[in-house]
């Protein structure tokens, strides 16, 4: 077996924006544009937001020169890749990698973003580093693989983008293939992230993600400087993978390396909810729109799901159906799909929607189910089906490949829609198509320093109380 670190390091030095498709940093900076507008409007809304906050001030984290999307104060580096790390996740609406069933731009987007800013990278070195982060991000997960990492109850986000946030940041340092290697071993020891914030939507799924997003970038610090890293990280006999699942493949970490971009495996969100249920959401809306279902008509209403979905939006029943804040409804495959019943879309606002009493009682009426036929199109596709049982009859649709995944990807218009959904109520609408033109346009740029200009919205459009 090749050496998995060392080769995996060797790549990510060597990596250029020359030598990669044109294709590939094209989406790179298309994730990027969809990460930047959930930070925006996650500094916000999100209700986790003011304690990460007043912590990270508290911490001394802020009075730095470092940028934080839709705050005007500056932060340290490390505040900085914390906060945006947390800001990106925060609403669920954040990128996904189905084979490797977890988020990689949060980790590794802002990590690289706060190592340019220390070094003054150009635009295009920071797509080159977010690419490589995202391939190491996800080839690792692949390797776990991510389904049984989830079975011992580690978030694979958090712990697979630990290493993603290192190789981010060390390309934008422009480490050589040891000192990555270095940073990976340092990488090894920070990697951490527990499923148990489903017990009570706990806010750590965030924070976690934050958490690797700084351990990422330190670890690459303390690379650069000549701090000592853990050898065979990745494949070793006490390295991540054989520490972190009972029976991974070391080989999928360098599978077509080079050949095989993840980058372009990556799904943009359409709906700020789990991506496993997506599929649902899309089947349901179809199923409303084609059938003209109302709350009122529906009887009952059977989701398939795979196991690692019903893992995670589909079981406990009685839990999943009374969902008490707003990450239990991330996670509740019955709100999700009675909202998508109710109304027709899934979007951020909806979750104003949880006490809502006709979406509560179209909730209790959902039932999850592990189903055989969607289990076999797992891990490949996300898939979902939605049987919807009316005083008319039973009415049934499939869907193998939700909206924004590869092969269904947003559209420009749709990624454009997206994003000003969520940052124009900040920023304003000619702030916010500044901001998205600057990172559309970074691979021209000869720093990011104009873009991170335009991260902070100006005085007169910033929320009350901010």
């Amino acid at each position: 077996m090749a050496a998995v670190t060392t080769t995996l390091s060797a790549w990510v030095a060597g990596t250029t924006a020359s030598a990669l498709p044109e294709a590939v940093l094209r989406r790179a900076a298309a994730l990027t544009l969809d990460l930047v507008g959930n930070m925006i409007r996650a500094r916000h809304d999100a209700e986790s937001t003011p304690a990460l906050i007043a912590a990270v001030r508290a911490l001394g984290l802020c009075g730095g020169d470092a940028t934080v999307f839709g705050d005007a104060m500056r932060y340290t580096p490390a505040g900085a890749a914390l906060l945006n790390g947390a800001l990106a996740h925060s609403l669920d609406f954040d990128d996904t990698h189905a084979a490797g069933s977890l988020h990689p731009g949060a980790p590794v987007i802002p990590a690289a973003l706060a190592a340019a800013e220390i070094t003054g990278a150009s635009g295009a070195d920071t797509l080159a580093a977010i690419v490589a982060g995202y391939e190491v991000t996800c080839r690792i997960a692949l390797a776990l693989p991510a389904g049984d990492h989830y079975d011992r109850g580690f978030h694979p986000t958090a712990t697979c983008g630990a290493f993603g946030a290192a190789a981010a940041a060390g390309r934008v340092f422009g480490l050589d293939a040891g000192t990555i290697a270095d940073a990976f071993g340092i990488a090894l020891s920070q990697a951490a992230g527990s499923l148990q914030f489903l017990a009570n939507g706990a806010w750590t799924k965030r924070f976690q993600v934050g958490w690797s997003a700084m351990s990422g970038l330190a670890a690459a610090m303390l690379a650069r400087e000549g701090f000592r890293g853990a050898a065979e990280a990745i494949e070793g006999r006490h390295g991540f993978l054989r520490a972190y699942a009972p029976s991974p493949a070391p080989a999928r970490v360098l599978d077509r390396l080079g050949e095989v971009f993840e980058t372009m495996n990556t799904a943009v969100k359409p709906y700020p909810s789990c991506r496993y249920g997506h599929a649902a959401i899309d089947a349901a809306i179809a199923l409303r729109a084609e059938h003209g279902l109302t709350p009122e008509t529906i009887e009952a209403v059977t989701v398939g799901l795979p196991a690692k979905g019903m893992l995670l939006i589909g079981a406990p029943h009685e839990k999943k159906v009374e969902p008490k804040n707003v990450v239990d409804g991330q996670f509740s495959g019955p709100f999700v799909v009675a909202v998508a019943l109710a109304t027709g879309q899934m979007g951020w606002d909806s979750y104003r929607l949880l006490d809502d009493p006709a979406v509560r009682a179209l909730a209790r009426k959902v039932r999850c189910v592990q189903d055989p036929e969607i289990e076999a199109e797992f891990p490949a596709n996300m898939a979902g089906k939605v049987t919807v049982r009316t005083r008319a009859g039973e009415v049934a649709r499939k869907v193998v490949v939700p909206k924004g995944e590869p092969d269904n990807f947003l559209t420009d218009q749709e990624l454009a829609a997206k994003f000003h959904g969520l940052v124009d109520r900040v920023m304003g609408a000619e702030r916010a198509a500044a901001l998205a033109a600057a990172v559309l346009g970074l691979a021209s740029a000869p720093d990011i320093a104009g873009l991170m200009r335009l991260a902070a919205p100006v005085p007169a459009m910033r929320l009350a109380g901010e």
